[in-house]
């Protein structure tokens, strides 16, 4: 009887489970997550195909692809059999060229409207990452972003800001004003005390300069808390 595990590869598939044939036929929005990795790996293992070994890595990672963002080459060779090195670079590195394409979508949006545009001005630099960071947006005239500077990094329960850097870089851009913005890795929107008594600190502050601070968003990859959308500031 014929070994069939052995025919991993994608070339060996029935036609219509080939996701390569798939994409070309009807497009790439008609592959699933799983597909579009296997194309990424080319070939599965043993005894998996390229797409089950994907559905494999994408359970162990909760079918997030911003939790498979965060492994490392190491995190993906060790835990799966049938990925090495080459394929867990080759995961990787499109994953981070997704990031980078957000990261140009959001450089494009020059004027803050709203809470949401701040979010997706910091989507670009916070996302995935699971430690605390702590950065501002200096904008001009008309809420037109002059700068985005991360102010400090830190562990995944908190991270220090000096008020003094702050309006360093605030003065040195010459804004017109400040948004706050900090993540928070567990996914818990709410403020700590922490937070709203830095914010109210940071906003005296700024009063003072003639440079309000006139939101604080705190960040998390599925959404965010905006301070003035809820009347804090």
């Amino acid at each position: 009887m014929a070994d069939y595990t052995e025919k991993t590869g994608i070339k060996s598939w029935a036609e219509d489970d080939r996701p390569r044939e798939k994409m070309r036929e009807k497009g790439r929005q008609a592959l699933s997550d799983a597909e579009l990795i296997a194309i990424l790996m080319g070939s599965g293992s043993r005894n998996l195909s390229a797409v089950d070994l994907a559905k494999q890595i994408l359970t162990q990672y909760n079918h997030r692809l911003a939790d498979l963002s965060r492994a490392s080459i190491v995190d993906l060779c060790k835990s799966f059999k049938g990925v090495g090195e080459a394929k867990a670079i080759s995961i990787l590195a499109a994953l981070e060229l997704g990031r980078r394409r957000r990261e140009e979508e959001t450089t494009e949006l020059k004027k803050i409207t709203s809470s949401r545009d701040a979010y997706e001005w910091m989507n670009a630099v916070l996302a995935d990452i699971e430690h605390e960071e702590f950065w501002i947006l200096l904008l001009g005239r008309s809420n037109k972003v002059k700068e985005r500077i991360r102010i400090s990094s830190g562990g995944v329960a908190g991270t220090v800001v000096d008020q003094r850097l702050i309006f360093k870089a605030a003065i040195g851009h010459l804004a017109s004003s400040i948004i706050l913005c900090h993540n928070h890795p567990s996914g818990n929107l709410a403020p700590s005390e922490q937070d709203k008594a830095l914010t109210k600190k940071l906003q005296q502050a700024g009063a003072m300069l003639d440079i309000p601070v006139i939101d604080h968003i705190i960040y998390t990859d599925e959404s965010y808390f905006s301070f003035a959308d809820e009347g804090l500031l």
